[in-house]
């Protein structure tokens, strides 16, 4: 025990913090990891309130790192979904079972390691121009799945990911888009009882690691090619996903 926290609980925060502050720096993807990791130890929704904090820490270091770099039309288009899709979550937040959060997160980050599989045959496709509809679409799940468990990143990339914007752009303008989206969902956690004082220390701890992670991400994103990094980080992302749908299915067959 340290601080009143098993180890083992520690442990998996720190890396799930490290990873989720990599992506928050830049290297997009890892950030899905964050709820399924302390999920296999403690219950997503608890895992969701402690990370909150920590993520709003790491939002302020992104755009510190990434300020004006934005593209302010994607913004205009997926936030103001996003916001709905936050208040979905909220209002279905009791409803909606542990068991049913461990499915719903580890299809998503299913989902999103399949997309990343270079498959045989596939073209490269020119970039797509903004999709008013779609936007609407893609940007209320990703405030919905961010709110339920942080996992929004997927969505947000199917979206913004074609438009092929310059890299230090989309990474600015996804920085920015989650930044307003954890600032929306803190009222809503705070009114269903997640920032208790449990929660709230455990995520104090993790301030600093959550400040040198992403710092540390956006330095590794502007001078490292991520030709080792991302096969590595998708396999892991695939192995929790099958770990979470498996205990999902169960919890709900139970």
């Amino acid at each position: 025990m340290l601080f009143g926290f098993d180890f083992s609980l520690l442990a998996i925060t720190s890396l799930a913090v490290f990873l989720v502050g990599l992506s928050k720096g830049g290297l997009g993807g890892v950030a899905i990891l964050g709820v399924p990791l302390m999920a296999l130890f403690i219950s997503p929704v608890q895992a969701a309130a402690i990370l909150l904090p920590i993520l709003v820490v790491m939002d302020m270091v992104g755009l510190l790192t990434w300020r004006g770099e934005w593209d302010r039309k994607t913004l205009l288009m997926m936030i103001p979904p996003a916001v709905l899709g936050v208040g979905i979550g909220w209002a279905t937040a009791s409803h909606v079972s542990e068991a049913a959060v461990r499915l719903i997160v580890g299809v998503l980050a299913g989902l999103f390691v399949l997309r990343t599989i270079p498959w045989p045959g596939a073209k490269e496709k020119a970039a797509r121009g903004h999709k008013p509809v779609l936007a609407w679409v893609l940007g209320t799940i990703a405030g919905y799945t961010s709110f339920v468990a942080h996992a929004g990143g997927p969505p947000f990339q199917i979206y913004a990911l074609p438009l092929k914007m310059d890299p230090r752009r989309y990474t600015a303008t996804s920085v920015l888009f989650f930044t307003i989206v954890n600032a929306v969902k803190l009222g809503p956690y705070f009114a269903l009882g997640q920032f208790d004082t449990t929660n709230l220390t455990l995520s104090a701890l993790m301030f600093p690691l959550a400040i040198v992670s992403t710092w540390l991400g956006a330095w590794v994103v502007k001078r490292m090619k991520p030709a080792v990094f991302y096969p590595m980080i998708h396999a892991f992302i695939g192995l929790v996903a099958l770990k979470l749908i498996w205990d999902g299915v169960m919890g709900l067959a139970a």
